[in-house]
């Protein structure tokens, strides 16, 4: 009887497609999203309308990139959470045939 263990394997492919999924719908927007937070923070801390200064572009460049690290860890880990969880329901039925066809040959 062979042990076959799906809940890494399919975990791994669930974190490729979020990889993919975030790509095509999660780069713009979480850039987009990120710039208008660090927007909005620069005005608060220097003042509206926001200046074309070193500060103010470091800021903005910062929130955009934290937008996009946050919006690829949200695509990844939802993905990677399904993919597991797909993956220890095949276990289990999979374990479950096993064992019963165990049963059945005694």
């Amino acid at each position: 009887m062979k042990n076959t263990n799906y809940t890494k394997k399919i975990a791994y492919i669930g974190a490729g497609c979020g990889i993919v999924l975030f790509v095509i719908f999660g780069l713009l927007p979480g850039s987009f999203l990120g710039g208008v937070m660090g927007l909005n923070f620069a005005g608060m801390l220097l003042g509206i309308p926001v200046t074309s200064g070193v500060l103010s572009r470091l800021i903005v460049a910062a929130s955009m990139m934290l937008g996009v690290m946050v919006s690829g860890i949200m695509f990844i880990t939802a993905s990677s959470v399904a993919g597991w969880l797909v993956g220890t329901v095949a276990d289990a039925l999979t374990s479950q045939k096993h064992n019963l066809a165990a049963v059945a040959q005694k």
